[in-house]
């Protein structure tokens, strides 16, 4: 997954991180014993907390809506938020809390303005399914969806620094469509922010 190795380039070793909806642990994972992190998830999900478990990972059981006042500001080299920010009922104060912590952050999202969304929306006249946004309206876990240019116009608004950003098709590599024009081609992005 190319994605991944982006993030990894983006980590200097040995970095303290905190992944925010961290799933099962798959980037930590990869972070931890590839590049000697000091890692640690937050998650809801039982499920996820157990396999982060299994694999040996430091995790928390936490509503990431319910505050992060139990972290400190600057108190991680790198916090990541990957496929998170969408499903949170307050994603601009998230954003916020996000860059008050991590002295770096990373953000990925899907984008809800590539082309294949909005012909489907178009042309089938139903919210689309598609790989970055693979369930029916009623059944996502998304609430906020949004394009690329509202994620950058909203870290403008919040005067959150975009350091590096990049931008993936739907096979998950970087074409030179979706670097050209990343609102239509890009099925997702990466950012790597600080405020």
């Amino acid at each position: 997954m190319e994605s991944i190795e982006v993030i990894k380039n983006w980590v200097v070793e040995g970095s303290e991180i905190l992944d925010l909806g961290c799933g099962n642990g798959e980037i930590l994972n990869i972070l931890s014993k590839e590049l000697d992190a000091t890692t640690l998830g937050v998650e809801i999900n039982q499920d996820n907390i157990n396999e982060c478990i299994k694999s040996g990972l430091n995790v928390i059981q936490q509503n990431i809506d319910e505050g992060l006042n139990n972290f400190a500001d600057k108190s991680f080299d790198i916090v990541i938020m990957s496929q998170t920010i969408q499903v949170l009922k307050e994603p601009k104060k998230a954003l916020l809390e996000v860059t008050r912590i991590g002295k770096e952050c990373i953000v990925t999202i899907p984008n809800f303005g590539q082309l294949t969304t909005r012909l489907k929306l178009l042309f089938g006249g139903k919210m689309p399914i598609t790989g970055s946004l693979p369930n029916q309206w009623y059944d996502t876990e998304n609430i906020h969806l949004c394009t690329i240019k509202d994620f950058e116009v909203l870290c403008r608004d919040c005067e959150i620094n975009i350091l590096n950003k990049r931008f993936f098709n739907t096979s998950g590599q970087e074409s030179a469509l979706a670097k050209t024009s990343p609102n239509l081609f890009a099925s997702t992005a990466i950012y790597k922010i600080s405020k």
